[in-house]
């Protein structure tokens, strides 16, 4: 296997979906929700069921793009998500129009809540804060277990992963909401498991191939645990699309984002951690190899 030698190809594979991404990022924006912007929750029980796009009908007059999701084990419980601050009395308009059309008994919804600007600001701040202690603790740990370069290299993975999953969201349009945050650290700790399994095979194998140069080591190790990477990925993926087709929404917008930091932890624990541990282990020799020698 070739892998460490054809870099250039994995390393732009990478960049165009990260570039796409950015692009429509930058272009359209993240489809933040309301736990990152703050804005309207409500749920209200119509006690049957009904199609979102009837649903919509009536909410369409105040937010066209808020969030609507079926909930309870009936899917007869709406909840509707907006951006949108609306304040008491058009939440009470929208729900005297759910009554007025489904002869609802109630006199109020079973959840009504306004998030101000400052709660979604500091809830993005402590997800960054999250994924940032969660990397620093990931380098120091694979730093103390192996060397500092095998933790450079598995956080540069690592970033890799995040901006995949980011232009995920980018270009499928993904509600970054509180799931985003348990996604994100759920991807760096399967990302990072792969990355540890192939960084241990080259540790091993370093100490029997010294004389080897490391991009053979690196391609020895990688085709020694290649095999396992996949079947542990297939059959992680095998759960996770199963709960894409038949979760329900919530579960869905959680379930997306795992299939693609389950496919990238995948492709960057062979195509990237691998190839910067190399590179930066022959950048070292380089710089070895000419310095002046002392008379």
């Amino acid at each position: 296997m070739k892998i460490i030698e054809n870099r250039k190809i994995w390393f732009s594979i990478s960049s165009i979906i990260i570039i796409i991404g950015l692009v429509m990022g930058l272009a359209r924006g993240l489809n933040l929700g309301i736990d990152f912007t703050g804005g309207t929750l409500m749920e209200i029980e119509l006690h049957q069921q009904v199609e979102v796009s009837e649903i919509r009908q009536i909410t369409n007059e105040y937010d066209r793009n808020a969030s609507i999701n079926l909930l309870g084990p009936d899917r007869t419980i709406i909840q509707m998500r907006s951006i949108e601050d609306f304040d008491s009395h058009t939440r009470a308009e929208i729900f005297n129009a759910f009554k007025e059309k489904y002869d609802l008994e109630e006199n109020q919804p079973l959840r009504a809540e306004q998030f101000g600007p400052a709660i979604g600001k500091e809830i993005q701040n402590r997800a960054f804060l999250s994924v940032i202690i969660s990397a620093i603790g990931m380098l120091i740990y694979i730093t103390f277990r192996f060397e500092l370069k095998f933790g450079l290299a598995a956080i540069v993975a690592l970033l890799h992963d995040i901006l995949i999953v980011l232009a995920v969201y980018s270009i499928f349009r993904v509600p970054v909401n509180s799931p985003f945050v348990a996604a994100m650290l759920t991807i760096l700790g399967y990302s990072i498991n792969d990355t540890i399994v192939v960084f241990d095979r080259i540790r091993e194998n370093l100490r029997f191939i010294k004389k080897s140069n490391f991009a053979e080591v690196a391609n020895n190790s990688i085709a020694q645990t290649i095999s396992r990477s996949i079947n542990t990925s297939v059959t992680t993926l095998i759960t996770i699309v199963c709960l894409y087709i038949f979760g329900v929404e919530q579960i869905k917008v959680f379930a997306l984002p795992l299939i693609a930091g389950v496919l990238s932890g995948t492709y960057s624990s062979i195509f990237i951690a691998s190839p910067v541990w190399v590179m930066l282990k022959e950048r070292k020799n380089k710089r070895v190899s000419y310095k002046p020698s002392h008379e």
